[in-house]
Protein backbone atom coordinates (compact mmCIF):
# COMPACT_ATOMS: atom_id res chain seq x y z
CA UNK A 1 0.00 0.00 0.00
CA UNK A 2 1.34 3.59 -0.99
CA UNK A 3 1.20 6.37 1.33
CA UNK A 4 -1.51 9.01 0.40
CA UNK A 5 -0.22 11.38 -1.97
CA UNK A 6 -1.55 14.53 0.46
CA UNK A 7 1.56 13.61 2.97
CA UNK A 8 4.22 12.24 1.18
CA UNK A 9 5.95 15.74 0.58
CA UNK A 10 8.87 15.52 2.51
CA UNK A 11 9.49 19.28 1.83
CA UNK A 12 6.10 20.16 3.09
CA UNK A 13 6.89 18.94 6.96
CA UNK A 14 10.20 17.30 8.15
CA UNK A 15 9.22 14.65 10.98
CA UNK A 16 12.88 14.67 11.80
CA UNK A 17 12.57 17.79 13.05
CA UNK A 18 9.85 17.65 15.61
CA UNK A 19 12.18 15.41 18.05
CA UNK A 20 15.39 16.07 19.74
CA UNK A 21 16.54 12.54 18.60
CA UNK A 22 16.23 9.74 15.62
CA UNK A 23 15.62 6.00 15.72
CA UNK A 24 17.84 3.60 17.63
CA UNK A 25 20.00 6.72 18.50
CA UNK A 26 17.79 7.99 20.68
CA UNK A 27 18.09 5.21 23.17
CA UNK A 28 19.35 5.61 26.89
CA UNK A 29 22.86 5.16 26.67
CA UNK A 30 23.95 1.28 27.80
CA UNK A 31 26.28 2.12 30.82
CA UNK A 32 23.31 4.70 32.55
CA UNK A 33 21.00 1.69 31.26
CA UNK A 34 22.53 -0.95 32.87
CA UNK A 35 23.05 0.96 36.02
CA UNK A 36 19.03 1.22 36.22
CA UNK A 37 18.04 -2.32 35.79
CA UNK A 38 21.17 -4.17 36.66
CA UNK A 39 18.96 -4.46 40.31
CA UNK A 40 16.08 -5.52 38.53
CA UNK A 41 17.28 -9.19 37.26
CA UNK A 42 17.07 -12.58 38.80
CA UNK A 43 13.82 -12.70 39.04
CA UNK A 44 13.19 -16.48 40.08
CA UNK A 45 10.40 -17.96 38.15
CA UNK A 46 10.89 -21.54 36.91
CA UNK A 47 8.74 -20.34 33.79
CA UNK A 48 11.02 -17.69 32.50
CA UNK A 49 14.16 -18.77 29.96
CA UNK A 50 15.23 -15.52 29.20
CA UNK A 51 14.42 -12.67 31.62
CA UNK A 52 16.56 -9.49 32.11
CA UNK A 53 20.17 -11.00 33.02
CA UNK A 54 21.65 -10.17 30.17
CA UNK A 55 19.95 -7.81 27.98
CA UNK A 56 18.36 -10.13 25.45
CA UNK A 57 16.47 -9.07 22.69
CA UNK A 58 13.02 -10.62 24.15
CA UNK A 59 11.70 -12.28 27.01
CA UNK A 60 10.92 -15.83 26.50
CA UNK A 61 8.70 -17.43 29.05
CA UNK A 62 7.75 -21.37 28.72
CA UNK A 63 4.17 -21.60 28.63
CA UNK A 64 3.75 -25.47 28.11
CA UNK A 65 6.57 -28.26 27.02
CA UNK A 66 7.84 -27.35 23.05
CA UNK A 67 6.42 -24.32 23.52
CA UNK A 68 7.56 -20.78 24.39
CA UNK A 69 5.78 -17.03 24.49
CA UNK A 70 7.95 -14.05 23.25
CA UNK A 71 7.51 -10.33 24.33
CA UNK A 72 9.59 -7.06 23.77
CA UNK A 73 8.65 -4.04 22.72
CA UNK A 74 10.09 -1.00 20.57
CA UNK A 75 9.53 2.91 20.03
CA UNK A 76 11.55 5.63 18.94
CA UNK A 77 11.04 9.16 17.62
CA UNK A 78 11.14 9.92 13.64
CA UNK A 79 14.29 8.56 12.25
CA UNK A 80 13.13 9.92 8.51
CA UNK A 81 10.73 12.81 7.59
CA UNK A 82 8.10 10.76 5.57
CA UNK A 83 5.53 9.38 8.16
CA UNK A 84 4.89 6.26 5.87
CA UNK A 85 8.50 5.10 6.16
CA UNK A 86 9.12 5.78 9.98
CA UNK A 87 6.09 4.04 10.49
CA UNK A 88 7.72 0.89 8.39
CA UNK A 89 10.87 1.38 9.91
CA UNK A 90 9.38 1.09 13.65
CA UNK A 91 7.45 -1.84 12.60
CA UNK A 92 10.47 -3.80 11.01
CA UNK A 93 12.41 -2.98 13.73
CA UNK A 94 10.40 -4.04 16.80
CA UNK A 95 9.36 -7.71 14.97
CA UNK A 96 12.85 -7.92 14.22
CA UNK A 97 13.47 -8.60 18.26
CA UNK A 98 11.22 -11.98 17.64
CA UNK A 99 13.26 -12.94 15.09
CA UNK A 100 16.81 -12.06 16.28
CA UNK A 101 15.15 -14.72 19.53
CA UNK A 102 14.90 -17.50 16.65
CA UNK A 103 10.46 -17.23 16.73
CA UNK A 104 7.83 -16.24 14.90
CA UNK A 105 5.70 -13.08 15.39
CA UNK A 106 2.22 -13.90 16.15
CA UNK A 107 0.29 -10.59 17.30
CA UNK A 108 1.42 -7.05 17.62
CA UNK A 109 0.03 -3.98 18.91
CA UNK A 110 0.78 -0.52 18.52
CA UNK A 111 2.57 2.21 20.66
CA UNK A 112 2.10 6.13 20.04
CA UNK A 113 3.00 8.98 21.48
CA UNK A 114 1.85 12.26 19.54
CA UNK A 115 1.31 15.96 19.76
CA UNK A 116 -1.76 16.91 18.51
CA UNK A 117 -1.46 20.44 18.48
CA UNK A 118 1.57 20.72 16.05
CA UNK A 119 1.26 17.28 14.20
CA UNK A 120 -1.88 16.76 11.88
CA UNK A 121 -3.61 13.49 13.08
CA UNK A 122 -3.61 12.46 9.02
CA UNK A 123 -0.13 12.31 9.27
CA UNK A 124 0.01 9.78 12.68
CA UNK A 125 -2.24 7.50 10.18
CA UNK A 126 0.37 7.40 7.62
CA UNK A 127 2.83 6.25 10.15
CA UNK A 128 0.27 3.64 11.39
CA UNK A 129 -0.38 2.53 7.33
CA UNK A 130 3.06 1.96 7.19
CA UNK A 131 3.77 -0.10 10.23
CA UNK A 132 0.38 -1.64 9.34
CA UNK A 133 1.49 -3.01 5.85
CA UNK A 134 4.89 -4.30 7.17
CA UNK A 135 2.98 -6.43 9.45
CA UNK A 136 0.79 -7.95 6.73
CA UNK A 137 4.39 -8.98 5.18
CA UNK A 138 4.56 -11.64 7.14
CA UNK A 139 0.83 -12.10 8.57
CA UNK A 140 1.37 -10.66 11.95
CA UNK A 141 -1.74 -8.80 13.12
CA UNK A 142 -2.04 -5.48 14.35
CA UNK A 143 -5.05 -5.46 16.88
CA UNK A 144 -4.94 -2.19 19.02
CA UNK A 145 -3.02 -0.58 20.92
CA UNK A 146 -2.16 2.67 23.24
CA UNK A 147 -1.52 6.11 22.60
CA UNK A 148 -0.88 9.60 24.55
CA UNK A 149 -0.68 13.18 23.47
CA UNK A 150 3.26 13.42 24.21
CA UNK A 151 5.66 17.07 23.04
CA UNK A 152 7.28 14.40 20.56
CA UNK A 153 6.25 12.03 18.08
CA UNK A 154 6.82 8.68 19.02
CA UNK A 155 5.79 5.49 17.35
CA UNK A 156 6.90 1.55 17.82
CA UNK A 157 5.14 -2.00 18.49
CA UNK A 158 4.19 -4.18 21.42
CA UNK A 159 5.23 -7.78 19.56
CA UNK A 160 3.82 -11.00 20.91
CA UNK A 161 5.45 -14.29 19.43
CA UNK A 162 6.32 -17.64 19.53
CA UNK A 163 9.35 -20.40 19.52
CA UNK A 164 10.39 -23.47 20.40
CA UNK A 165 12.54 -23.15 24.01
CA UNK A 166 15.74 -25.33 23.20
CA UNK A 167 15.60 -24.01 20.25
CA UNK A 168 16.26 -20.17 20.93
CA UNK A 169 18.74 -17.82 19.60
CA UNK A 170 20.44 -16.25 22.62
CA UNK A 171 23.26 -13.64 23.69
CA UNK A 172 24.07 -16.12 26.04
CA UNK A 173 24.72 -19.11 24.07
CA UNK A 174 28.05 -18.20 22.34
CA UNK A 175 30.76 -20.63 21.88
CA UNK A 176 34.62 -19.97 20.63
CA UNK A 177 35.42 -21.46 17.70
CA UNK A 178 32.58 -20.08 15.26
CA UNK A 179 31.69 -17.95 12.40
CA UNK A 180 30.16 -14.59 12.91
CA UNK A 181 27.72 -13.44 10.55
CA UNK A 182 26.00 -10.14 10.12
CA UNK A 183 23.11 -9.94 7.50
CA UNK A 184 22.36 -6.42 6.72
CA UNK A 185 25.40 -3.85 6.22
CA UNK A 186 25.82 -0.83 8.78
CA UNK A 187 25.99 2.92 8.82
CA UNK A 188 21.86 3.91 8.62
CA UNK A 189 22.76 6.15 11.99
CA UNK A 190 25.06 8.08 10.52
CA UNK A 191 23.12 8.35 7.36
CA UNK A 192 19.89 9.07 9.82
CA UNK A 193 22.08 11.96 11.29
CA UNK A 194 22.96 13.73 7.87
CA UNK A 195 18.87 13.05 6.44
CA UNK A 196 18.00 14.59 9.77
CA UNK A 197 20.99 17.90 9.42
CA UNK A 198 20.03 18.37 5.33
CA UNK A 199 16.77 16.77 4.76
CA UNK A 200 19.07 14.62 2.29
CA UNK A 201 17.41 11.02 1.65
CA UNK A 202 19.22 7.99 1.57
CA UNK A 203 17.02 5.17 0.14
CA UNK A 204 19.82 2.52 0.31
CA UNK A 205 19.27 3.32 4.08
CA UNK A 206 15.40 3.15 4.23
CA UNK A 207 16.15 0.16 2.02
CA UNK A 208 18.37 -1.57 4.99
CA UNK A 209 15.93 -0.29 7.42
CA UNK A 210 12.49 -2.13 5.80
CA UNK A 211 14.08 -5.36 5.14
CA UNK A 212 12.91 -7.39 7.77
CA UNK A 213 14.85 -10.04 9.31
CA UNK A 214 12.48 -12.82 8.73
CA UNK A 215 14.65 -14.70 6.34
CA UNK A 216 17.27 -14.21 8.10
CA UNK A 217 16.42 -15.79 11.43
CA UNK A 218 14.89 -18.71 9.47
CA UNK A 219 18.12 -19.77 7.96
CA UNK A 220 20.12 -18.87 10.94
CA UNK A 221 17.67 -21.88 12.61
CA UNK A 222 18.52 -23.80 9.57
CA UNK A 223 22.19 -23.54 9.76
CA UNK A 224 22.20 -24.67 13.27
CA UNK A 225 22.69 -21.02 15.25
CA UNK A 226 21.98 -20.97 18.59
CA UNK A 227 23.24 -17.06 19.59
CA UNK A 228 22.37 -14.44 18.18
CA UNK A 229 21.07 -10.74 18.59
CA UNK A 230 19.98 -8.01 16.30
CA UNK A 231 22.09 -4.53 16.09
CA UNK A 232 20.60 -1.73 16.93
CA UNK A 233 21.13 1.27 18.35
CA UNK A 234 24.30 0.00 20.91
CA UNK A 235 25.98 -0.67 17.62
CA UNK A 236 27.54 -3.70 16.17
CA UNK A 237 30.65 -2.93 18.54
CA UNK A 238 27.93 -2.66 21.88
CA UNK A 239 25.96 -5.74 20.66
CA UNK A 240 28.45 -8.04 20.27
CA UNK A 241 30.80 -6.82 23.27
CA UNK A 242 27.24 -7.94 25.31
CA UNK A 243 26.96 -10.99 23.62
CA UNK A 244 30.66 -11.72 24.46
CA UNK A 245 30.18 -10.87 28.21
CA UNK A 246 27.26 -12.78 28.60
CA UNK A 247 28.64 -15.64 26.94
CA UNK A 248 32.39 -15.93 28.42
CA UNK A 249 33.55 -16.01 25.06
CA UNK A 250 36.09 -12.99 22.51
CA UNK A 251 35.31 -11.74 19.38
CA UNK A 252 37.44 -11.42 16.49
CA UNK A 253 36.36 -8.93 13.70
CA UNK A 254 37.96 -8.31 10.41
CA UNK A 255 36.58 -4.53 10.06
CA UNK A 256 37.28 -5.10 5.79
CA UNK A 257 34.65 -7.49 6.00
CA UNK A 258 31.69 -5.58 7.58
CA UNK A 259 29.63 -4.91 4.91
CA UNK A 260 28.72 -0.72 4.80
CA UNK A 261 27.03 1.91 3.22
CA UNK A 262 29.27 3.99 1.10
CA UNK A 263 27.69 6.89 1.68
CA UNK A 264 27.56 6.54 5.74
CA UNK A 265 31.81 6.21 4.98
CA UNK A 266 31.81 9.45 3.16
CA UNK A 267 29.57 10.71 5.70
CA UNK A 268 31.74 10.06 8.58
CA UNK A 269 34.36 11.77 6.98
CA UNK A 270 31.99 14.91 6.49
CA UNK A 271 31.42 15.40 10.04
CA UNK A 272 27.89 13.62 9.91
CA UNK A 273 28.19 11.47 13.34
CA UNK A 274 25.25 11.21 15.89
CA UNK A 275 25.74 11.31 19.45
CA UNK A 276 24.52 8.18 20.48
CA UNK A 277 27.26 6.78 17.89
CA UNK A 278 30.11 8.20 20.09
CA UNK A 279 28.19 7.13 23.27
CA UNK A 280 28.52 3.78 22.27
CA UNK A 281 32.15 4.17 21.56
CA UNK A 282 32.70 5.56 25.01
CA UNK A 283 30.95 2.65 26.39
CA UNK A 284 32.24 -0.16 24.96
CA UNK A 285 36.50 1.56 24.18
CA UNK A 286 37.43 0.11 27.49
CA UNK A 287 36.90 -3.27 26.05
CA UNK A 288 38.41 -3.26 22.77
CA UNK A 289 41.66 -4.93 21.81
CA UNK A 290 42.28 -2.14 18.43
CA UNK A 291 45.23 -2.78 15.77
CA UNK A 292 47.64 0.12 14.90
CA UNK A 293 45.67 -0.27 11.33
CA UNK A 294 42.32 0.72 12.79
CA UNK A 295 41.35 4.27 12.60
CA UNK A 296 39.03 6.62 14.67
CA UNK A 297 36.19 6.51 11.67
CA UNK A 298 36.64 2.99 11.58
CA UNK A 299 35.55 2.83 15.05
CA UNK A 300 32.59 5.54 14.45
CA UNK A 301 31.20 3.15 11.84
CA UNK A 302 31.24 -0.01 13.73
CA UNK A 303 29.90 1.80 16.60
CA UNK A 304 27.22 3.83 14.37
CA UNK A 305 24.07 3.32 16.11
CA UNK A 306 21.81 1.44 13.76
CA UNK A 307 18.11 1.52 13.61
CA UNK A 308 16.65 -1.56 12.79
CA UNK A 309 19.95 -3.69 11.79
CA UNK A 310 20.41 -6.81 10.60
CA UNK A 311 21.35 -9.93 12.58
CA UNK A 312 24.42 -10.68 14.34
CA UNK A 313 24.70 -14.47 14.61
CA UNK A 314 27.23 -16.52 15.93
CA UNK A 315 27.91 -19.71 13.24
CA UNK A 316 28.16 -19.00 9.46
CA UNK A 317 24.61 -18.45 7.54
CA UNK A 318 23.65 -19.11 3.75
CA UNK A 319 23.97 -16.13 1.63
CA UNK A 320 25.12 -13.17 4.12
CA UNK A 321 28.96 -12.53 5.13
CA UNK A 322 31.30 -13.69 7.80
CA UNK A 323 33.09 -10.72 9.69
CA UNK A 324 34.80 -12.37 12.16
CA UNK A 325 35.00 -15.39 14.60
CA UNK A 326 34.63 -16.19 18.76
CA UNK A 327 37.73 -17.29 20.59
CA UNK A 328 38.20 -18.54 24.17
CA UNK A 329 38.46 -15.04 26.37
CA UNK A 330 36.28 -13.13 29.15
CA UNK A 331 33.90 -10.93 26.63
CA UNK A 332 36.33 -8.63 24.71
CA UNK A 333 36.22 -7.40 21.15
CA UNK A 334 39.22 -7.47 19.51
CA UNK A 335 39.41 -5.46 15.46
CA UNK A 336 41.79 -6.17 13.16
Amino acid sequence: MEPTAQFNDESALRLTTTASGGGCACKIPPGELENVVSELAGQDYDSVIVGLDDGDDAAAVRIQDGLAVLSTADFFTPVVDSAYDWGRIAATNALSDIYAMGGTPTVAINLVGWPRASLPMELMREVLRGGLDVAKQVSCPVIGGHSIDAPEPVYGMAVTGTAHPDKLLRNDAAEPGLPITLTKPIGVGILNNRHKSTGEVFPEAIEVMTTLNAEASRKALESGAKAATDVTGFGLLGHLFKMCRASGVDAVIDRSAVPSLEAARRSIAEGFISGGSRRNLDWVRPHLDIAATVTENDLILLADAQTSGGLLVIGEVPGYPVIGETVAGTGRVHIR
